[in-house]
């Protein structure tokens, strides 16, 4: 494939991906009666069978080649960018809301290219530094808005939210640079076949959260709740993690590490256009430039990646 060819295909996975994961921060919204550990236990339960029965045909060439490595890699992989990151989103989004959480997140971005630019042939820092500084800017507008006007009685859960979004921040960092490494060093497993054994991974882990969810949470719940509690934990599942995680891991194979960390913003954008959408309203002009400095900073870091120029 040419490299125009693959620049331009690995950004619409990019940003089909964006839209995608963005509305996992509407779930805890969504499902306020329920605690973070019930909605990471819930989403990946559901996305650990589906991908258990999408794999039963695929099994025997995958297991041909798994090793014990492989498992402790997506052990790893489950817990640092699923169930860690995920119960700590939703702490986040609960204690401190949407807007704020995706600024923190929105960090992401400026943390997977700075450590891009450490591989070898990676674009130089200084030509990514007009991209970055936007980022930056980008979520200090959006940290200005949303941290403003905060009452005294609600700081702590304000400073709760805050420390929960840096830890997923930490947490998913993580997990998107060594994701990057292990299907460019797997290159004959598909990238939807590997999503697949990490849902598989992440089903089998979320198992040992069902104990803990139902002993921290101790109010009651109808009939109504539990459909309601079901229906977005599938539907996140499956736009989410299933075809979300699958848009990813394709994307990561066509775009060099640093541009990988820029289409994170996307996740950011589409997060905050979500929470518009749920709290019926236009955004502010300082998230309205926010949303610019955003696009602007990616559009720089793809010009940089161009082939003519990079």
């Amino acid at each position: 494939m040419e490299d125009r060819a693959r620049l331009g295909l690995g950004i619409a996975f990019g940003v089909a991906a964006g839209a995608l994961w963005g509305l996992v921060f509407l779930a805890p919204e969504l499902a306020r009666d329920f605690t973070a550990l019930q909605l990471a236990a819930g989403r990946y339960l559901v996305y650990g069978l589906i991908s258990a029965g999408l794999l039963v045909p695929r099994w025997r060439p995958l297991r041909a080649w798994l090793e014990a490595s492989h498992w402790r890699g997506l052990v790893g992989l489950s817990l640092l960018g699923n169930i860690v990151y995920y119960v700590l989103l939703a702490s986040a989004v609960q204690w401190g809301g949407v807007a704020m959480t995706s600024l923190v997140i929105g960090f992401l971005p400026v943390a997977v290219t700075l450590i891009g630019t450490r591989v070898a042939a990676a674009v130089p820092l200084r030509r990514l530094a007009p991209s970055l500084w936007l980022s930056a800017f980008a979520i200090g507008c959006i940290a200005w808005q949303a941290m403003g006007g905060t009452p005294v009685q609600n700081q702590p859960h304000r400073l709760a939210g805050l420390l929960c979004a840096i830890g997923a921040l930490a947490s998913w960092t993580t997990y998107a640079v060594i994701n990057a490494r292990w299907l460019i060093r797997l290159e004959h497993v598909s990238a939807h076949d590997w999503n697949l054994l990490t849902g598989v991974v992440t089903g089998a882990l979320a198992l040992l959260l069902v104990p803990a969810a139902m002993l921290v949470d101790t109010s009651a719940h109808d009939g109504a709740a539990w459909l309601r509690f079901a229906a977005i934990s599938t539907g996140i599942a499956v736009f989410a993690s299933i075809l979300g995680n699958g848009l990813w891991n394709r994307m990561s194979r066509l775009l060099p590490l640093t541009l990988v960390g820029q289409m994170i913003l996307f996740e950011t954008l589409f997060a905050l256009l979500y929470g518009f959408f749920w709290e019926r309203r236009l955004p502010t002009p300082v998230e309205i430039l926010a949303i610019v400095a955003l696009v602007t900073s990616v559009l720089l870091c793809v010009r940089v990646h161009r082939p003519d120029t990079a």
